[in-house]
């Protein structure tokens, strides 16, 4: 078994970055943390890594990605979700600085969520596998 790496990628924010270059999201705030005055209303596709694997022998990180993607209504939440999933899902044979996205997978979502911190918000919640290759 190979040793992992003493410090992954920050896969958030190569998501982040490879979010925000995304013509469908323009317009959307798209970062690993809320900013300042949110309240759940405003066009949103906030990063989380939630898990995920050191798979040794070919060593690959494979992060569990959580978009919480937030609207103005509930339309327009579920279209952003739409189009953040299919940017990530799409990043299959990208290079982000020294790792590949050797995969993609759609492990859930999206789907309606309530939010119990903005009370307002118009939230969905998706979750994909990626399959970095770290080197």
């Amino acid at each position: 078994m190979t040793t992992p790496p003493s410090a992954f990628p920050d896969v958030e924010a190569l998501v982040v970055d490879a979010l925000k270059a995304e013509p469908a999201l323009a317009g959307a705030t798209v970062a690993a943390a809320a900013p300042p005055g949110f309240d759940g209303t405003q066009r949103a596709v906030l990063v989380n890594r939630r898990g995920g694997a050191w798979t040794g022998d070919l060593h690959v990180d494979m992060p569990l990605i959580e978009l919480e993607v937030y609207g103005p209504d509930k339309t327009g939440a579920h279209t952003l979700a739409n189009a953040a999933r299919r940017a990530l899902l799409a990043a299959i044979g990208t290079r982000w600085g020294t790792n590949l996205v050797a995969d993609a997978e759609e492990q859930d979502g999206p789907r309606w969520l309530p939010d119990y911190l903005y009370r307002a918000a118009n939230r969905y919640v998706c979750v994909i596998r990626l399959s970095l290759d770290v080197f």
